[in-house]
């Protein structure tokens, strides 16, 4: 069975979120939502979209801190609840019901983020809520029924292939086609990865996360003589490997850079997030492995040499232990996740406001820029959804461009992945690391969302940890991985040059920055 993440970093974010905080009143907010109306019973759907706003929805004190107005940080004519036609909607699914699989910790405020959506559309939502640790092997087993007590789910991006694989999801494109649906709104390396498999679309893009380089300005200039230039003052994985070395240890406490080193796909990610500068990739055409190419391998003796000014914790460290030590100020720099740049900049979270920047990944003589689109979430429908239609447009809600630019907004480390919002210069007054954010992911690299993916991406990071640690060179790190990601792959079907998906279907969602040139 494939080991399952634990998923603490999206829990925490969803309990901090606001995804409960939108409404067109603060009575709206609380408890669950109530069922369903006759439509001609529901409020008119202007009143509830004007409710959808940064006044009401973005936090007071982060309004404050920014000088946040009412100006949208979303373009309107992008964002699909204020596109769609509510009237029409209400016609053909008021009076429906959606049953909508949550993690049982988000059960509350998915139910009051759920209220507008109801409003405007007539539809009863039903949450069918599972435990967190236990979300995956349920849905597997209730897939495998054939009957599943869901209509719609979002999950951990990685486990798309798996759920797509089998059947177990609903084609989307028909639905995406007649309600308009801006899918071209999307980076490429979000609709593609956490949207389609085989060719047809089975997800929508919810969480859209990104890997950085954070570094503190107060350190860093010190040891640079000058002002950090975001794109030219750690141009290589060398300048930062020596940076690192002088920053360790400039204040009691300070480790040079943070990474994550802990068993399974945290390790990993901290390695692709490298590795993919250095040209490697995970497969060739034929679907055989290649992670352990040299370009793997000099990544890995790369990721190894930063570990030697990351902090003796580093080889138990996952997002928790990591985002604390980065908003404790425990790191003079840090590689992890766009929220490292977001968060850091709130008070009420961060001892480092003002005192750190998001800067452009390094880059590899002979390799390529590839900032490395990492794990995230999607929302789908299930193939034996009894209200396929009415779930595709209650995460359609979920996932428009004015709610995910909010959430960026609030900090809650639900990332949006529209260029209307991420090139939003209102929304950029709230998140510091959105500049560097938007040009990169023109150049985005992503690991393919194949049956077992997740599952492999565990098992190399056990043996990148025994690296880390001193077990293993570099090459049997890589070696080790490469042989449990065979085994793993003709588990799943990849055999005899038979395979569940093509490798010309996922190769365009691979690196996005194929042909172009560096964006400086």
């Amino acid at each position: 069975m494939l080991i399952r993440p634990a998923l603490s970093r999206r829990s925490f974010l969803s309990r901090s979120a606001a995804v409960g905080a939108i409404g067109v009143s603060g009575a709206t907010l609380t408890g669950l939502a109530a069922p369903a109306r006759a439509q001609s019973d529901l409020p008119d759907p202007q009143s509830v979209l004007d409710g959808i706003s940064v006044e009401k929805y973005v936090r007071e004190d982060y309004r404050t801190l920014y000088g946040l107005d009412n100006t949208p940080m979303w373009d309107p004519a992008k964002d699909w609840i204020r596109i769609v036609d509510w009237e029409a909607v209400r016609a053909q699914h008021a009076g429906t019901t959606v049953r909508f699989a949550i993690g049982a910790a988000d059960q509350d405020s998915a139910a009051a983020g759920l209220v507008p959506f109801e409003q405007l559309s007539g539809i009863k939502v039903e949450l069918v809520p599972i435990p967190d640790d236990s979300f995956y092997d349920k849905a597997v087993a209730e897939f495998i029924s054939g009957n599943a007590s869901f209509d719609a789910l979002q999950f951990f991006s990685p486990w798309l292939g798996d759920f797509a694989a089998p059947g177990f999801l609903f084609d989307l494109s028909e639905f995406a086609s007649k309600w308009g649906l801006p899918l071209d709104d999307f980076y490429d390396t979000y609709r593609l990865n956490y949207g389609y498999f085989g060719g047809k679309l089975y997800g929508i893009p919810f969480d859209c996360d990104i890997r950085q380089l954070h570094v503190r300005k107060s350190y860093v200039e010190q040891v640079l003589g000058g002002p950090i230039d975001r794109w030219n003052s750690i141009t290589t994985f060398d300048d930062l490997i020596r940076l690192a070395s002088e920053l360790n240890g400039i204040a009691p406490g300070v480790s040079g850079v943070g990474m994550m080193g802990a068993r399974g796909f945290w390790s990993t990610y901290s390695w692709e997030q490298i590795a993919a500068h250095h040209g490697m990739d995970l497969f060739d055409a034929n679907w055989a492995v290649t992670l352990n190419s040299d370009a793997g391998v000099k990544a890995l003796e790369t990721l190894l040499e930063l570990a030697k000014f990351s902090g003796e914790a580093t080889a138990g460290a996952g997002w928790d232990e990591n985002r604390a030590g980065w908003l404790g100020g425990r790191y003079a720099m840090n590689l992890s996740w766009q929220d490292s740049g977001t968060q850091g900049s709130r008070p009420d979270q961060s001892t480092i406001v003002d005192d750190f920047i998001t800067i452009y990944d390094p880059r590899v003589a002979g390799g390529r820029f590839a900032p490395t689109n990492i794990a995230g979430s999607t929302s789908c429908v299930a193939a034996s959804a009894q209200n396929p239609e009415g779930a595709f447009l209650m995460l359609s809600f979920l996932t428009t461009a004015s709610i995910m630019a909010m959430n960026e907004a609030n900090a809650n480390g639900v990332a949006p992945g529209y260029r209307s919002v991420l090139n939003n210069a209102q929304l950029a007054k709230a998140s510091q690391p959105l500049e560097v954010w938007a040009k990169a992911l023109d150049y985005a690299w992503c690991a393919p969302r194949l049956p077992g993916m997740f599952e492999m991406e565990q098992a190399l990071g056990n043996e990148i940890n025994r690296a880390i640690v001193g077990q293993i060179s570099p090459k049997e790190a890589l070696d080790n991985g490469a042989a449990a990601w065979t085994q793993i792959m003709e588990r799943n079907g990849f055999r005899g040059g038979d395979a569940p998906v093509a490798y010309a279907d996922v190769a365009p969602g691979l690196w996005a920055g194929a042909g172009k040139p560096l964006p400086f």
